[in-house]
């Protein structure tokens, strides 16, 4: 090319860095950039004057922007392969002459072969990461699993995504919930979650000890501080906590008297014994928890306000369990084998008693619930535990639709239309068949045989 005459729309062409190609209807290449024949391997000066279809003959690249374009008779954007491997961005354009008819048809490409390997690669990425997210979800489920806590609801695993954040740091956290919600269990979760989890988990109920030895006991005293006071002293819980974790359960019922106290310990990390004249420093995090109103309690003057926001750096609150019906059944079996190990007796639930598990109130929440499954593995008589075994209390919650007055139904379907409607009822609060098999305690199969029974869309 360089022994030509000197052409000002052959230097232009040239000093692109892009591969141009340019032919004329019958796939005769007129024209090439130098970049061309790097693209493909070859000189540009050997590929002019051939045949793009006796080149794509001979494997030198597929398919052909020429015939596209005039098949188009428009703009194309098409992968072209070369026979090096390479993968090109092809764009083909038709050029028109003064009569609107196609004249020429000029190509142009970019080497994209980096990136559909990039693309390539991240697509077995993502399929890699999905894997590894199931497995964490799974071994996750596991680890709740084994500490006692079911987040089958999206409130509950909102509470354990807020507690594994608030975990990695020393923030004071605040738990709120009604009683027997398992403050105590999510608080022992993050501890544990927590870089503190070498550390003790010292929990102090506000409202179980005396308040006349809550100073001794919460902060310790020095030999002979009092009548009747250990002749070596005592630590005290605070100091006990020393690089782990302070749990303040029921701060609330915390007397008055004692919070100014309890206070300047948290903000200052340090306190006196009762008795001793010197100041103990401690590092803890610090955890709280209450069923109570506190600003309630503020407002009738019953609870330091300077206390409170102290504590409520993260409020992090736990539904109750009639809150959160997809827990129930798997918290149900949960506590059943617990008990079936404890006590060395093999016990089943009727799904009568499930049903009636799932109407109930619980107002003593997971406390409640746990108490009654272990009386039930103890005290009932037969592997199957059955509604004859449930207290009254549990039976008089339960309401069937009642018959006429004036027309018995056959038990057979009264038990049909109870079966109805909770399928109708979980149906309803569940998003698919195999959360109502869990809140059910059934197979999916069953479930999904059942709705078709009852015609339940």
């Amino acid at each position: 090319m360089t022994s030509q005459p000197w052409n000002e729309n052959e230097a232009i062409l040239h000093s692109l860095q892009d591969d141009i190609l340019v032919t004329n209807l019958d796939g005769t290449i007129l024209k090439v950039s130098e970049a061309t024949g790097k693209v493909y391997g070859v000189s540009s000066e050997s590929l002019l004057g051939k045949s793009v279809y006796d080149l794509a003959a001979k494997g030198m690249f597929t398919p052909i922007a020429t015939p596209m374009v005039l098949k188009e008779k428009k703009k194309i954007t098409f992968v072209q392969t070369t026979n090096t491997g390479k993968k090109l961005l092809v764009t083909g354009i038709p050029v028109l002459d003064e009569n609107g008819k196609i004249y020429r048809v000029v190509s142009y490409s970019h080497d994209v072969t980096e990136l559909l390997e990039l693309k390539k690669f991240l697509q077995t990425m993502e399929g890699e990461m999905e894997r590894v997210k199931s497995e964490l979800d799974l071994l996750r489920s596991r680890q709740l699993y084994d500490s006692g806590i079911i987040a089958n609801s999206t409130e509950m695993k909102n509470v354990i995504t807020t507690s594994l954040q608030v975990a990695e740091v020393d923030v004071n956290v605040l738990l709120l919930g009604e009683s027997g919600v398992g403050k105590s269990l999510i608080a022992k979760f993050i501890h544990n979650k927590g870089s503190r989890k070498k550390g003790p988990f010292i929990e102090v109920n506000c409202g179980a000890i005396p308040e006349n030895l809550f100073e001794a006991e919460f902060f310790g005293y020095e030999a002979g501080a009092f009548t009747g006071a250990n002749r070596k002293g005592k630590l005290g819980l605070a100091e006990l906590a020393d690089g782990g974790t302070l749990f303040l359960d029921e701060i609330g019922e915390l007397p008055l008297a004692h919070q100014v106290k309890v206070l300047k310990c948290i903000q200052e990390k340090q306190f006196y014994r009762v008795g001793g004249t010197k100041p103990i420093s401690v590092d803890f995090r610090l955890i709280s928890a209450t069923n109570k109103d506190l600003l309630k309690a503020i407002q009738e003057r019953t609870f330091r306000e300077d206390l409170y926001f102290r504590l409520n750096v993260v409020p992090l609150t736990i539904p109750p369990i009639r809150k959160r019906p997809e827990d129930i059944i798997p918290l149900i079996h949960y506590v059943l084998d617990v008990f079936q190990e404890k006590y060395k007796r093999e016990k089943r639930l009727d799904e009568a008693v499930l049903h009636h598990f799932l109407q109930y109130d619980w107002k003593g929440n997971v406390r409640e619930l746990i108490n009654l499954i272990e009386r039930l593995v103890v005290i009932s008589p037969s592997t199957l535990i059955t509604t004859e075994h449930l207290p009254d209390y549990i039976k008089a919650s339960y309401s069937i639709p009642a018959p006429p007055s004036n027309l018995l139904k056959p038990l057979k379907d009264v038990l049909e239309d109870v079966e109805k409607q909770m399928l109708q009822r979980a149906r309803r609060d569940y998003k698919t068949t195999v959360q109502m098999a869990e809140a059910l305690g059934i197979s999916q199969p069953s479930v999904v045989r059942k709705m078709q029974k009852y015609d339940i869309d």
